[in-house]
């Protein structure tokens, strides 16, 4: 299996939750990334291209390859803080 993803990652679980609550009301996804995420995908709006099951963290790797597509999960808890991920595309090869 492979997937392509963008996240936004930050420390504070309560940060997390805002972030994701001004996602919902409209607000830009790759810019806040570019804003608040501690990931170094931060500057390409939380991109974090094409990768294959195993390749994360087993909290993130949950979340991108059994939940739904297009929609925005989270927060995540994992050893690097709290996701918002976003599931751009999934196959199954």
């Amino acid at each position: 299996m492979k997937a392509s993803a963008r996240h936004i990652l930050v420390k504070d679980e309560e940060l997390c939750k805002k972030i994701k609550q001004t996602i919902e009301f409209g607000a830009d996804f790759a810019a806040l990334a570019k804003k608040y995420s501690l990931c170094s995908s931060a500057e390409r709006g939380g991109e974090l291209g094409v990768f294959r099951k195993g390749m994360m963290v087993k909290e993130f790797d949950d979340v991108v390859f059994t939940l739904p597509t297009k929609i925005l999960h989270g927060p995540v808890k994992s050893c690097f803080g709290f996701h918002l991920i976003e599931i751009l595309h999934r196959e199954n090869t």
